[in-house]
């Protein structure tokens, strides 16, 4: 376990969370124009970085190879998921470190595909500021001490320019964990709604839902065959459902990057 988390049998466990001081933090101001597009090209790759809990690994390994022919991104690094972590437990894995150390680092990603919060819906948080507790999961001490953490990411990712896509939780099988779910989608959302251009929340929801709105294992394809979408326990992901959501990120990447015109001018 220990392996997966990425941790070893000395480390020093850190529980604090790594917001940024307030001066490093970019105004986060509305735009009504959007920002033009980055181009990228061989010689100068969008280096990307997948992250987040075990939710995170099907679709990045499904981006990872949707991407692979393009030479105009950098997508060497393997798909950051591990188990049984999120923001709630700084304890078990330190995202906010982690992903601060990385936007340091001189490997650092321009685009950085995130997903959080599957092992977020409970009551209790670590890494509390001195003095301060929380309500239950959904009260509103909760929500502001997870909004603070998700909104330290965000500018943790995007505050040297780099741009986030998150992607929002699933409909679960569970209807009471999907109201859950639903409650940290719409922290994220709103969150990513205030940082335009940084920022793009891909909403999953309806990728997985049946014709009455609710939880469906399978879904049709293009051909309308049934294709089954989600893995047995009701929350992760099959091979299928990864394709779809990889072809939504690529979707929002190029709307934000200029990845493809590299090869009309190497074709002359």
């Amino acid at each position: 376990m220990k392996a997966a988390l990425g941790r070893s049998g000395d480390d020093v466990i850190d529980t604090a969370v790594a917001v940024p001081p307030t001066s490093d933090v970019k105004p986060q101001t509305p735009v009504s124009v959007p920002p033009r597009r980055t181009r990228f090209s061989p010689s100068h790759p969008l280096r990307l970085w997948t992250v987040g809990d075990s939710l995170v690994i099907v679709p990045g390994e499904s981006l990872l190879r949707a991407v692979a022919g393009n030479r105009a991104i950098d997508a060497s690094s393997k798909v950051d998921g591990r188990i049984a972590t999120g923001l709630e437990r700084p304890d078990v894995f330190n995202w906010f470190t982690d992903v601060r150390n990385k936007m340091r680092s001189k490997d650092r990603p321009g685009a950085v595909v995130a997903m959080f919060g599957g092992n977020d819906d409970h009551d209790f948080m670590t890494g509390l500021p001195p003095g301060e507790e929380i309500g239950p999961f959904g009260s509103p001490s909760w929500t502001a001490e997870y909004r603070r953490r998700v909104r330290t990411i965000m500018d943790l990712v995007t505050r040297n320019g780099a741009y986030l896509v998150w992607i929002g939780l699933p409909i679960s099988d569970d209807a009471g964990q999907t109201a859950r779910f639903d409650t940290i989608n719409s922290i994220v959302q709103k969150e990513a709604a205030r940082r335009p251009g940084r920022v793009s929340y891909l909403d999953t929801y309806f990728y997985f839902a049946g014709d009455d709105g609710g939880y469906a294992e399978y879904i049709p394809d293009s051909a309308g065959r049934l294709v089954k979408m989600r893995a047995d326990d009701g929350v992760h992901f099959e091979r299928p459902a990864g394709d779809l959501i990889a072809q939504g990120v690529l979707h929002r990447l190029g709307q934000r990057f200029d990845l493809t015109s590299w090869r009309l001018s190497a074709g002359r």
